[in-house]
């Protein structure tokens, strides 16, 4: 390779990857200094400067001048000894290739890791460029991939889980993950037993803030402040529960999430693959909200103990398996997105035990907390928002049925 070739293959190599040319001439330089101190079996270190314009190489041994300072062993001065070899394109060319190919990689990571890494917490469209048995690869951009790990976490315990259990991607598969972390170059993480270097950018699927940012795409009032999504709790592939809360009282921010005819919270369940996504309405009152978050169970009472953060909840004998949910899910994920520990018990068994508690639901005025919309979608669906005081409707249906 002659010199001006080497200078234009650098050209070429940074414009493609936008790269600072003159870093990656530094850094050749630092290289090939190594290189040519063992080449030439130099006494001293070596200073290696390339020629921007020719690509001409010149090599120089710093040789040492004085006394070492006593305590540092360094010297003050040294002078350059020129000893450059006859043939250096011939040397650079056998070097070149792989430092090149090194430096590319690392500046790459670096300018990927300056542009990312404010943007953690993102939601990016990605493509699917390939899979292994333990992560996939995602394409961002061009010249920019990211990795969604699904790693068996028996085998490795120091690595993670980011894909829902049920979900398996194709090539050239669209996929809205979540940013999640990006990985400083230089770091260890960042190699795989022979593979070569990981990409940076590690993003997700099972984080509970992928839901946060569909509902921020598919809801305005979510997206201007004026919903806000106070809770998550979520097992991915299965089911989640988001909790939210209207900063105007005459919006029902359970309808605006669902949108007309279920529309929003549609779009959320197919990008989720079908994940059952359960939208129910924030309270200050404790009790009122763990009675919204056993949804769709019906609740009859609720007895808070703030002192032990504990919550007994009574509920009808046929609402019961309901609210406890298959496997216990309805009621674990309600405990996550509330943060009470949740007792859950039959009116048959509880008896008369809580019927003079503090805390209730009253069972007058179902329509406030526990009855449910009266709306049937054409796919025959109920609405699962709650009905308005003294209406059959939620707030999205009271105006479509004319109440």
């Amino acid at each position: 390779m002659a010199t001006s070739e080497l200078i234009e293959a650098l050209q070429t190599l940074a414009h493609e990857r936008k790269i600072d040319e003159f870093y990656l001439i530094e850094r050749l330089e630092a290289s090939l200094a190594k290189s040519y101190q063992q080449i030439l079996h130099l006494d001293y270190d070596a200073r290696v400067t390339i020629d921007r314009q020719s690509g001409h190489i010149y090599v120089y041994e710093m040789v040492p001048e004085g006394e070492p300072d006593p305590e540092t062993g360094e010297y003050a001065s040294y002078t350059e000894r020129d000893v450059t070899p006859e043939d250096t394109s011939r040397i650079a060319a056998q070097n070149a290739k792989s430092v090149i190919a090194s430096l590319v990689r690392e500046a790459g990571r670096q300018s990927i890791y300056e542009e990312f890494s404010d943007r953690v917490g993102d939601l990016v469209t990605g493509t699917v460029l390939q899979g292994t048995p333990e992560f996939t690869i995602i394409k961002i951009r061009d010249g920019v991939e990211a990795e969604l790990p699904h790693y068996d976490l028996k085998r490795n315990p120091n690595e993670s889980n980011e894909r829902p259990a049920n979900e398996h991607y194709h090539h050239n598969q669209r996929l809205k993950v979540l940013i999640i972390d990006v990985r400083a170059p230089g770091n260890d993480v960042a190699r795989v037993r022979g593979e070569q270097a990981r990409p940076a950018i590690v993003v997700s699927r099972t984080h509970p803030d992928l839901i946060r940012r569909l509902f921020e795409i598919e809801v305005p009032e979510i997206y201007d402040g004026t919903v806000e999504i106070k809770s998550i709790a979520r097992e991915p592939g299965a089911r989640s529960k988001i909790a939210v809360f209207s900063r105007e009282p005459n919006l029902d921010p359970v309808g605006a999430c669902v949108g007309p005819k279920g529309s929003r919270v549609r779009m959320v369940v197919e990008e989720l693959r079908n994940e059952r996504v359960d939208v129910i309405q924030y309270s200050d009152d404790p009790a009122v909200y763990v009675a919204n978050a056993l949804s769709p169970a019906k609740v009859t009472h609720v007895s808070i103990d703030p002192d032990n953060n504990y919550a007994t909840v009574i509920v009808p004998d046929d609402q019961l398996s309901l609210a406890i949910g298959k496997e216990g899910q309805n009621a674990r994920l309600a405990a996550r997105l509330t943060g009470w520990h949740i007792d859950i018990k039959s009116a048959s068994f509880a008896g008369g035990a809580f019927a003079d508690e503090n805390v209730l639901i009253d069972e007058e005025e179902p329509e406030e907390t526990d009855v449910l919309c009266a709306y049937v979608g054409e796919d025959g669906v109920r609405c699962r928002n709650h009905a308005r005081a003294n209406s059959r409707y939620c707030g999205v249906h009271a105006a479509m049925e004319g109440e």
